[in-house]
């Protein structure tokens, strides 16, 4: 796992305490990709946290969003989400 991903993978640990937390990196998918070029990563992340239980996609998604806020287009050009509560598990 990069530095990158740790620091990903620490944020979301710190803020929604997941029961899982699933962070792949896609960069090498995304080649020649104008993101990949900036030096932004493509990330995929499945999240499974009480956080979101009872929120709908889209707040679950801005939840996320805000979690990384700093990083995005600097170190995660694209995340691709799966939020989900426990209960949907």
């Amino acid at each position: 796992m990069t530095d990158r991903m740790e620091r990903i993978r620490a944020r979301l640990l710190a803020t929604f305490s997941p029961l899982e937390c699933q962070l792949e990196d896609e960069s090498a998918l995304h080649v020649g990709h104008a993101g990949a070029a900036t030096g932004g990563g493509h990330y995929r992340v499945r999240l499974v946290s009480a956080s979101f239980e009872g929120q709908s996609r889209i707040v679950r998604h801005r939840l996320v969003y805000d979690a990384v806020h700093d990083m995005m287009h600097t170190e995660i050009h694209a995340l691709a989400i799966i939020a989900l509560a426990p209960s949907e598990v």
